[in-house]
């Protein structure tokens, strides 16, 4: 029976030859992960079944990212809470503040690997299907029932096909791509699906576009969104692999519910508006729109080569009087390896303001509340009402090009016009 690579990593962990889309069926985790947002609540869950330990340690991840250093009194609370639970049951892959944001170090430590079935406990863990896996979030109890048995059941979904072609322009980025496909499927248009990303196009984007891209399918619906693992794939993980993987990779002849092809060549810089990931227009039909804070940061892009890009139009410039630019690189790998390309001094002579690793002002719970009225121009992946501070602010998505070149202008700015 033909089947997708989605299909094919729920059948291996399923334990069956074969799974058909809408079927039910319970798999074996390869790798779960929790935060210091949803960590808690999984541990009370546990707490409350009567659950003492993990089903295997060397296999759950915690990461404290989302309100990290603590910005409460509860938030220290809670990293505390997260800390003893983790000794207590001798997991060892702890990162703790500073070390980075759950989906930039999950896979910098070498757990998000090709064929494998990922969980977490945060919406964003489809990023990990960069990698050539099946990565989902999930919630925190569901997520008590993983910690507890190394299972968890699943429907089976249904497929979708985004063959991409051609070669970025210059200034033009994934994070444009993805939009633009975010824009065109809708916010549920993909809702409940496997999406597979294919395309002589792919060999061309890096990991770290392929994550941005990935990233982004839950704000379509998507269950998971998947790139095969390629040689690009196998590079980067190269002496970073926790442990042996197979790649598998979708029969000629699968199904697929829905199929869309993207031409690279022809892209322009995209801009998510107020307050729908999915109100996509190009950049220079908004441009003009004055801006009081712009951040370049996130799972979505905080990563090095989105560092270099934002450096790459600030270099040698200021930026605008009455804006305020928040870098937050993605993890300390990317926060030192831009220290020593000197990346982050242009950023700070530019007149950006550098925090620590972390998820800083996308989740709008930490550095970078913006207040009533204001406008941010940001390189994450949500601009709901109030999702970076006050629900009378505004907030654009952009990529890190776009977000620069905004910052440098004090209004929305396409960045081939910098």
């Amino acid at each position: 029976m033909p089947m997708t690579i989605a299909e094919k990593i729920l059948a291996r962990a399923s334990g069956r030859r074969s799974v058909s889309p809408g079927e039910i069926v319970e798999a074996r985790v390869d790798v779960a992960m929790i935060n210091d947002i949803t960590g808690p609540i999984t541990v009370e869950a546990l707490e409350k079944i009567g659950v003492k330990k993990v089903w295997d340690p060397s296999r759950v991840v915690i990461v404290l990212d989302h309100q990290a250093p603590p910005t409460s009194i509860e938030a220290s609370r809670e990293h505390i809470g997260l800390r003893r639970f983790a000794a207590r049951n001798g997991i060892q892959n702890f990162f703790d503040v500073g070390e980075g944001v759950c989906h930039e170090v999950l896979p910098e430590n070498g757990f998000a690997l090709p064929g494998e079935l990922i969980v977490g406990a945060d919406s964003h863990t489809c990023t990990y299907g960069a990698f050539g896996c099946f990565a989902t979030g999930i919630g925190s109890t569901d997520m008590a029932a993983v910690f507890a048995t190394g299972k968890l059941w699943f429907r089976v979904p249904e497929s979708m096909l985004i063959k991409v072609e051609g070669m970025l322009r210059s200034r033009v980025s994934p994070k444009d791509l993805i939009l633009k496909i975010v824009g065109d499927v809708g916010a549920d248009g993909a809702t409940y699906r496997a999406i597979e990303f294919t395309g002589s196009g792919l060999s061309r984007i890096s990991v770290g576009g392929r994550m941005t891209m990935c990233n982004m399918g839950v704000e379509m619906g998507a269950k998971a969104a998947i790139v095969p693992a390629d040689e690009v794939t196998f590079r980067y993980l190269k002496g970073r692999a926790k442990w042996a993987y197979q790649p598998v990779y979708s029969d000629s002849d699968a199904s697929y519910v829905d199929e869309m092809k993207c031409d690279l060549s022809k892209l322009e810089p995209q801009l998510a508006l107020p307050h729908n990931v999915d109100k996509v227009r190009p950049v220079r039909e908004v441009a003009g729109v004055k801006i009081d804070q712009a951040f370049l940061g996130s799972c979505t892009n905080g990563r090095l080569e989105d560092l270099v890009e934002a450096a790459k139009v600030l270099e040698g410039k200021k930026i605008a009087p009455g804006v305020r630019m928040l870098v937050a690189p993605a993890s300390r790998e990317v926060y030192l390896e831009a220290l020593r390309k000197k990346v982050l001094q242009k950023l700070v002579e530019a007149g950006a303001i550098v925090g620590s690793p972390s998820c800083a002002a996308c989740m709008g719970g930490h550095i970078g509340i913006i207040g009533p009225g204001e406008v941010c121009i940001s390189s994450s992946n949500r601009n709901f009402r109030g999702r970076m501070g006050s629900p009378e602010a505004k907030v654009y998505l952009g990529s890190p090009a776009t977000v620069a070149a905004s910052a440098l202008r004090g209004e929305i700015t396409d960045p081939r016009d910098v």
